[in-house]
């Protein structure tokens, strides 16, 4: 086994202690053994059908981004997804290397290049977007009712950077395609191992897809009902699953914790935003009336499933 893939695994093994033996002790040992024994069963049971359901959501995204011509079925994309989260979970910016590790199953399925290319970025910046959207209106609704957070500041930056990223991407391709085509094609005769003509069609393939997906309302529709669905299902696991410790969190509240947690999670400091998010969601419920305890436990019960089980199940 070569040096990096030891440190990651140490590094992973430490976090897991971190997460399940340390941070339960900050959350009072006796009160949390209190509370395992009072764990409602049934509700540990739905958070887990709401993730599943989540990860069939994403999994419906990526299904409906890709062109009809090279759509494939719905095991196979549910798969190709499950692998580029388990990648992006064990790896530093994991991101970039599960989204090339989606882009070659793609392509190895029968995908086109451009197309699994165009899809996996719509997927990712897509999501991305309406998770900031989501964001925001909890912030509209919480922030008269409880007030301002100076994360929810940070938060906000990253969500502008996002958004402001992916509009000025597609203003791009859609209002001056011929020069970013001529741009990146002079870019790439001067970089080893791209082809200029190739870089050129690539950009027009793109813009030609973007093109596409804007008439098609259809489309746009079914990919922001897939998108929306991940992020609320999602949530909705973790709502259920601190709920099964005995705290019932407003819906205002987990939207703003949960929408904090994931967009710093984007900044890509640790695998799979590992140890922002629990942070971020712990704080951030404890702030909006969870007792530490419940909080901890609720989220790293959440994460297992979250975080940590979509590793095996990718690798397998």
């Amino acid at each position: 086994m070569t040096k990096p893939i030891k440190r990651v695994l140490l590094v992973l093994a430490l976090f897991l202690v971190i997460e399940y033996l340390v941070l339960p002790q900050i959350g009072g040992l006796r009160n949390s053994l209190s509370l395992l024994d009072r764990v409602n069963v049934g509700f540990v049971a739905l958070g887990a059908v709401l993730e599943l359901l989540a990860l069939i959501s994403y999994a419906k995204l990526t299904q409906a981004v890709l062109p009809p011509d090279s759509r494939l079925g719905l095991w196979s994309v549910f798969r190709i997804d499950l692998s580029t989260l388990a990648v992006s979970h064990v790896l530093p910016g994991g991101a970039a290397a599960g989204t090339g590790l989606g882009y070659r199953l793609l392509v190895s399925a029968g995908v086109r290049g451009p197309d699994a290319g165009f899809a996996l970025a719509t997927q990712g910046i897509g999501s991305a977007v309406v998770l900031n959207v989501l964001l925001w209106l909890g912030l509209v609704v919480s922030i008269p009712l409880r007030g301002f957070d100076p994360l929810y500041g940070t938060a906000a930056i990253v969500g502008v950077i996002v958004i402001g990223g992916f509009s000025t991407a597609v203003l791009l391709l859609m209002r001056g395609e011929e020069r970013a085509a001529d741009l990146l094609c002079r870019i790439a005769t001067r970089l080893p191992l791209l082809d200029g003509p190739t870089v050129r069609d690539i950009v027009h393939r793109l813009a030609a897809r973007l093109r596409d997906l804007a008439a098609d309302r259809g489309l746009v529709a079914r990919a922001i009902f897939w998108a929306t669905a991940n992020w609320v299902l999602d949530a909705a696991s973790l709502w259920v699953f601190v709920w099964a410790f005995g705290f019932r969190v407003g819906v205002d509240g987990l939207i703003v914790a949960y929408g904090l947690a994931y967009v710093l999670a984007a900044i890509p400091i640790t695998p799979g935003g590992l140890g922002v998010v629990e942070a971020v969601l712990t704080s951030s419920l404890v702030g909006f009336g969870a007792p530490r305890a419940v909080a901890i436990l609720g989220v790293i019960s959440y994460r297992l499933l979250n975080f940590w089980l979509p590793i095996p199940l990718g690798g397998l």
